[in-house]
């Protein structure tokens, strides 16, 4: 919890005024006891009415002073809760934004989700329960046993022993249900990641009438996380009926001791009246402190996950970079007269030796790729499920690091390079086309947020998504739902790529984007790519060969290596791989090639 108070710290004058005015409201509920014990003895005692009358308008005052001390300590601490928690949602959402996606995978979403919603909710829940009774309760406590040895000592010996075991039971059991709400916390990841993973799946689930066996499996998580709270609400529920023994006990031994004392005339009934009442403050506190408790676990708990959200960092990619250095025998000076841009003899963009291994596999998922890309050329990625396509394309824009090897921009490894200068000169289309809620117009400007309708017209013409535009109501202003729910899988797709074009981007990344297109887009769109060659650097991933076959170099992987790289027609001649691919597809090309090569054309003529 310690590590989170930074974000307390725009709200030090709420903090301590909080307590302040606790601390008053709790200094006022002390002098009741004591007035109650003049109006008995005094007022009843000698039938003085003006005297309980004026004892009462005291009562009366100190009541509406304490509410009005309690309400703005209410206000104080809310104000500084709620803050609290604003910041650091902000501050756990923005490192969240900062983790690469090694980082992300090994995290997992739903746990993300939750440490981000319900774990900050029991914090900031936490944090407004101490500012406002952490304080008080301890006060009252010790306080009433101060003003119970100012009127009698021997009956204040009772606090001494009961205020020490009371100590025990809360503390012992606060210490033993602390992990207990952290396993909570786990489980109720765990039903958060089943419930999101059915909401997204909801229409496969449906399609192969999966919903018994899901609702059994969301019964199973559910019942282990109630299983969980129940056990853990079982302990903290003790707490209650153990003070109350305690307290009633004490409050037996009280009674019986002022009996005694009032007999032989060393109190009267109004002071073992007040002496009674401190203990039930004492009871009622305890009582408050109890739940404070039980909530501070959970806060603590739960701010121990938040911690340790902020406690994963991105790996430090300098180990890797010298290690690259030294094995390539380039100093210093040697790796900045590469990174002059626009160096003749450096390439554009250079796979060296790149491995790559995701965190917690036991094999790479790429193995010594290498190769050089021109600029202005358009490169072709091809090969089986599973063969590394999506892999190598994702260490272009650094969203996982090369184990091995390097990837070099104009010669200077990209893991030097400033994420941003990186991120602006690559525009990427990832797999699943991912449209945020909006207007088309919005979310074209995430490729450039000071693009000009021109620009985005232009970029939409060369995505082939004009069509769908100007059949939107409001055209660029036209609504988004959320994920783009709103629009078919081609709409989408097509507005994805134009996103990316928007930027003009020196390096553009089509990761199998043209999959839902039907054959007469993917080649217009093709054809109208085309034209950027000599500004952009094309990285087109398909599983359709006749979407790469016109690339100037095409790359084929297979299980994580290079089975070859080169044009359509070397790859057909000298790639067994490209020509199980390509024939697949096209079987009469196969037929085709058979004849040739048999020295015929099919027709039975040499």
């Amino acid at each position: 919890m310690g590590r989170l108070m930074k974000y307390l710290k725009g709200y030090k004058k709420e903090s301590i005024l909080a307590p302040l005015f606790k601390l008053l409201e709790a200094f006022f509920e002390l002098l009741v006891p004591l007035v109650m014990a003049s109006i008995i003895d005094r007022g009843i005692a000698d039938s003085d009415m003006g005297y309980i009358g004026k004892m009462g308008l005291c009562l009366i005052t100190l009541a509406v002073v304490g509410l009005v001390s309690s309400i703005t300590a209410q206000f104080f601490a809310a104000k500084a809760a709620v803050g609290f928690s604003t910041k650091l949602r902000q501050a756990l959402f923005d490192h969240i934004q900062g983790l690469n996606f090694t980082n992300i995978d090994k995290a997992g979403t739903s746990t993300m989700i939750t440490r981000m919603t319900s774990d900050i909710n029991q914090v900031q829940s936490g944090v407004n329960m101490v500012l406002r009774l952490f304080l008080r309760s301890p006060i009252i406590v010790f306080g009433a046993m101060i003003m119970a040895f100012t009127i009698d000592v021997k009956s204040a010996l009772i606090f001494v022993v009961a205020i020490p075991l009371l100590a025990v039971v809360v503390f012992g059991i606060m210490m033993w249900t602390m992990p207990l709400y952290k396993k909570v916390q786990a489980g109720l990841d765990k039903v958060l990641g089943v419930t999101r993973e059915n909401l997204t799946g909801v229409r496969v689930i449906r399609a192969f009438h999966k919903e018994e066996e899901e609702e059994e499996k969301f019964k199973k998580y559910t019942g282990a996380l109630a299983d969980s709270q129940i056990f853990v609400g079982k302990i903290s529920a003790v707490m209650n009926p153990v003070t109350y023994v305690i307290v009633n006990g004490a409050i037996i031994a009280l009674i019986y001791t002022g009996a005694i004392q009032v007999n032989v005339g060393n109190l009267t009934q109004g002071e073992v009246i007040a002496i009674i009442n401190y203990m039930s403050q004492i009871l009622v506190e305890l009582v408050k402190l109890a739940n404070l408790i039980i909530t501070i676990t959970k806060a603590l708990a739960c701010a121990d996950r938040v911690a340790g959200v902020f406690e994963i960092q991105n790996e430090s990619t300098d180990a890797l970079c010298e290690a690259y250095d030294v094995k390539c025998g380039r100093g210093e000076a040697e790796t900045e007269k590469l990174a002059e841009p626009g160096k003749a003899s450096t390439p554009f963009l250079q796979f060296d030796h790149v491995s790559l291994t995701y965190a917690g596999a036991g094999a790479e998922t790429l193995h010594d790729m290498n190769f050089s890309v021109n600029r202005g050329e358009t490169v072709g990625v091809i090969g089986g499920t599973g063969s590394g396509k999506t892999s190598l394309v994702n260490l272009i824009p650094g969203f996982y690091p090369a184990t091995e090897g390097a990837v070099l921009l104009e010669g200077q490894d990209i893991r030097r390079m400033p994420e941003e200068e990186l991120r602006n000169r690559i525009g990427v289309v990832p797999q699943k086309a991912v449209l945020f809620k909006g207007t088309i117009r919005s979310n074209l400007q995430w490729g450039k947020p000071d693009a000009t309708e021109e620009e985005m017209w232009e970029a939409i013409d060369i995505a082939q998504a004009r069509e769908v535009v100007e059949g939107k109501e409001g055209k660029l202003d036209a609504k988004v739902a959320q994920s783009g729910k709103n629009l078919s899988g081609g709409q989408r797709q097509r507005l994805t790529i134009a996103r990316a074009l928007v930027r003009k981007p020196e390096i553009l990344i089509l990761d199998d984007s043209a999959s839902a297109l039907d054959y007469a887009t993917d080649a217009k769109l093709r054809a109208a790519l085309k034209k950027l060659e000599g500004s952009t650097t094309t990285f087109i991933v398909s599983q359709r060969a006749s979407t790469i076959r016109h690339a100037n170099k095409i790359i084929v992987l297979d299980d994580g290596e290079m089975a070859g790289i080169g044009t359509h027609e070397e790859l057909l001649a000298g790639c067994e791989v490209y020509r199980e691919i390509y024939y697949s597809q096209y079987p009469e090309e196969r037929l085709k090639a058979a004849r040739e090569q048999k020295g015929g054309d099919g027709n039975g003529r040499q």
